[in-house]
């Protein structure tokens, strides 16, 4: 999916929502434990129930790969069912790649090449520490996007990224001025998290046009109307993911229609935003 279709999708549902597929298997409802691969129809009957308010999907690649096989083909089963609505939704792996170019190549080529493992992403998280070499092999591909980590919501984020060089520039800001030069805002995003709402600011002093990816939202206590308030570009230029709040709103039978209500909830509360920001 391409810059201009995303816009397109987010304008078209009144939402920039994207749903986390943190899918738990130790937190999956009871009443699925006995399929014969339970990750995969709660993942399905999630993304039934939220498609019609949700621009995005992001399996996190630790809930998948730490089943080992098992997970890795529940996941291969979630992106094969997700082929359907290839028009109706921007999908993510959440993977947090990052190594030298050789390596990173084989990154790209695990969610990006279809042929070669299976999968078909549309994006993919990428930490920088290595630079340039590290990133580029995943911007090789067209109409694909890398998502880079830049101020995330975590504790521990404090430890490097907002530590300030001699002439008080943060590192996160340095890190969004380099990557920012290594592709263009047609195949390049941002991770910021909600919890940093009010360094949104900042950031879009220095990314006004780039697509971020705003974590944080919900479970972690980020504001949307904060997010908004200080992230929204003229092409609305975010995605909010929310996780937890949705996916497990319930552990009972109803978990899918209350994933529904909060994905709803969410979408109305992002349609008043687009519509205050003139985006229609």
């Amino acid at each position: 999916m391409n810059r201009q279709q995303l816009i397109e999708l987010i304008k078209r549902k009144h939402s920039f929502l994207c749903v986390g597929l943190d899918s738990d298997i130790t937190k999956i409802p009871l009443h699925l434990q006995g399929n014969d691969d339970p990750v995969f129809e709660f993942n399905k009957q999630i993304i039934d129930a939220t498609i019609e308010y949700t621009v995005a999907y992001k399996p996190n690649l630790a809930f998948y790969e730490s089943r080992g096989l098992e997970g890795m083909i529940s996941l291969q089963k979630t992106m094969q069912y997700l082929d359907q609505f290839q028009n109706e939704c921007f999908t993510i792996a959440d993977a947090k790649r990052g190594d030298i170019g050789n390596t990173s190549t084989q990154y790209a080529k695990a969610f990006f090449d279809k042929t070669a493992s299976g999968f078909n992403f549309d994006a993919v998280t990428v930490a920088p520490y290595m630079g340039e070499d590290s990133v580029s092999p995943f911007l090789k591909f067209n109409d694909k996007w890398v998502i880079v980590l830049a101020l995330t919501s975590n504790k521990g984020a404090a430890d490097f990224q907002l530590l300030a060089d001699s002439n008080d520039v943060k590192l996160f800001e340095n890190v969004l001025r380099t990557t920012s030069k290594w592709g263009t805002p047609a195949n390049t995003m941002f991770v910021v998290g909600a919890t940093r709402a009010e360094m949104l600011s900042e950031v879009r002093k220095i990314v006004p046009e780039h697509f971020l990816l705003v974590p944080g939202v919900g479970a972690q206590g980020g504001s949307l109307e904060e997010v908004a308030k200080f992230g929204l570009n003229h092409d609305c230029g975010i995605l909010v993911n929310a996780s937890r709040s949705i996916i497990f709103a319930s552990n009972e039978p109803d978990f899918a229609e209350k994933a529904k209500a909060e994905a709803i909830s969410m979408q109305q509360q992002m349609e008043s935003l687009l519509k205050a920001k003139g985006i229609n």
